[in-house]
C-alpha cells in the first residue's frame, strides 16, 4: 500500500507546478502573441479582393508587429534566464522531461493541449503583457507622469515626517513597501536613505524585478513595445508600435539598505512592534479580506509608527468564482481602520491616478484614488 504524501510535499509540488507554469508563459510570450495577428492576416485574407487591398497599407503594419514581438521577446527571455536560482535554498531548475513538449521551440498551435489548458495559457500569457506595460510604468522615462501620480504623495510624506537632520539616521528608520510590484517605490524610498523592504507574492512581478533590480546595470539599455498587444482605440497604427527604453536610471547603482521579498504577505509579515513606517500603494484592494491586512499593518507597525496608503478599492477578489471577498466601501472600510486602532492624520479623496496606462489611446482609465496617513497609538 502506498503511503499518502505529506502536506509539505504537496505543497512543495503545487509550488514547483506554478513555478513553472509562470515560466512556461513568459516562453510562449511570443507564439501567443503572434497567433493574434496570425488571426487579423487570415481575416483579411478571406475578404474581398477590394476590402483587402484598401488594407495593403494595415497588412504592413502586421509585418512591424512581429518585428516588434521580437523584441519584446528577447527581454522577455532575458527575464526569465536565471529564475531557477533567485530564491536562496530553493532550486528550481526543470529536467527537461518534465516539460512535456513546452520548451520554447515548440509551436503553440500545433502543441497537444487541451483547449481548456490553451485558455489558461492564454491567461497567463497575458499577465507577461501586463509585466511589459509595469516594466514602462515603473522604469522608463515614459512611466514619469504615473511615478508622479502615484509615488510621490508618499515619498513626500516620508521626507516630511523624517527631514534629513544630523540626529535623523534615515537608515535605522525601517520602511516596509507591500505588494511593491516591479520595486521602484521600495527602491526610491531606499534611495532617499532609508531601510526599505519590498514584498512581492507574484511570481511574474519576480521574474521580472529580479531582472531589473540586479541585471539592469546600464541607462536605458532595453527597448520594449508595450502597446503592441493593444489592438483598439488607436488613432494611428504608430501608436501601437511606440517604444520605451529602460531603465531610466540602474536600479543596481543603489543598493545599500534595500531588499526584495517573495511570499504572501499575511505569511511573511508576523513579527510585531518591527516597523516604523508601512508605504502601500495600490495593495490594499488586493485581500479577499482586507481586515486582515489592516491588522496586520497594525500589528507589524511600531508604537508610534506610521502607515501611508495611496490607491483605489478595486476588491481584486470580487466577483470571482470560488474566492471569498469583502468589499467595504472607503467610508466603512475608514471605520474599520479607526476601529483597529489606528489614529488617522491625514486624508484625501478623489486623487487622480492612473495604472499602466496607454497616453495615446482613445479610451483613458483613471482612478479617483483614496490617499490616507494613519498612526498607531505611542502607548
Amino acid at each position: 500500500m502506498s503511503s499518502i504524501p505529506a502536506a509539505d510535499e504537496i505543497d512543495e509540488a503545487k509550488e514547483r507546478a506554478h513555478f513553472q507554469a509562470v515560466v512556461n508563459a513568459f516562453k510562449y510570450y511570443k507564439l501567443c502573441c503572434l497567433d493574434r495577428i496570425h488571426k487579423s492576416e487570415k481575416i483579411i485574407s478571406i475578404l474581398p479582393d477590394l476590402h483587402q487591398k484598401r488594407l495593403d497599407k494595415y497588412r504592413t503594419y502586421l509585418t512591424k508587429f512581429k518585428k516588434c514581438l521580437d523584441v519584446n521577446n528577447s527581454v522577455v527571455h532575458l527575464i526569465i534566464k536565471h529564475v531557477d536560482t533567485m530564491f536562496e535554498n530553493v532550486d528550481h531548475t526543470i529536467d527537461p522531461a518534465e516539460t512535456n513538449g513546452t520548451e520554447i521551440g515548440c509551436n503553440y498551435n500545433n502543441c497537444d493541449i487541451s483547449s481548456q489548458k490553451k485558455h489558461k495559457m492564454q491567461h497567463d500569457v497575458e499577465k507577461v503583457q501586463t509585466v511589459i506595460k509595469n516594466i514602462v510604468r515603473d522604469w522608463s522615462e515614459a512611466g514619469a507622469a504615473e511615478r508622479e501620480q502615484c509615488y510621490k504623495p508618499i515619498l513626500d510624506e516620508l521626507e516630511a515626517r523624517y527631514p534629513k537632520q544630523e540626529f535623523i539616521d534615515r537608515s535605522h528608520i525601517k520602511v516596509l513597501v507591500p505588494g511593491a510590484g516591479l520595486g521602484r517605490l521600495a527602491w526610491e524610498i531606499a534611495a532617499r536613505g532609508f531601510s526599505c523592504q519590498g514584498n512581492e507574492f507574484s511570481l511574474f512581478m519576480l521574474f521580472a524585478s529580479n531582472f531589473l533590480l540586479n541585471k539592469c546595470h546600464e541607462e536605458n539599455e532595453y527597448t520594449v513595445y508595450p502597446w503592441v498587444h493593444q489592438y483598439v482605440n488607436h488613432m494611428t497604427s504608430e501608436h501601437q508600435v511606440t517604444q520605451a527604453t529602460f531603465p531610466d536610471i540602474p536600479p543596481s547603482s543603489y543598493q545599500s539598505h534595500f531588499s526584495i521579498t517573495a511570499g504572501d504577505f499575511l505569511k511573511v509579515y508576523k513579527t510585531a512592534d518591527d516597523w516604523e513606517c508601512v508605504a502601500s500603494c495600490f495593495f490594499i484592494d488586493c485581500a479577499p479580506n482586507v481586515i486582515e491586512f489592516i491588522e496586520r499593518i497594525y500589528e507589524i507597525l511600531k508604537p508610534g509608527g506610521i502607515w501611508i496608503n495611496l490607491g483605489p478599492l478595486l476588491y481584486h477578489y470580487s466577483d470571482m468564482p470560488n474566492e471569498i471577498s469583502i468589499e467595504p466601501p472607503y467610508d466603512i472600510l475608514m471605520d474599520i481602520i479607526s476601529d483597529v486602532g489606528f489614529e488617522i492624520l491625514k486624508e484625501k479623496t478623489g486623487v487622480k491616478t492612473k495604472y499602466a496606462q496607454n497616453p495615446n489611446s482613445m479610451l483613458q482609465n483613471e482612478y479617483n484614488s483614496v490617499y490616507f496617513v494613519c498612526r498607531k497609538p505611542s502607548s
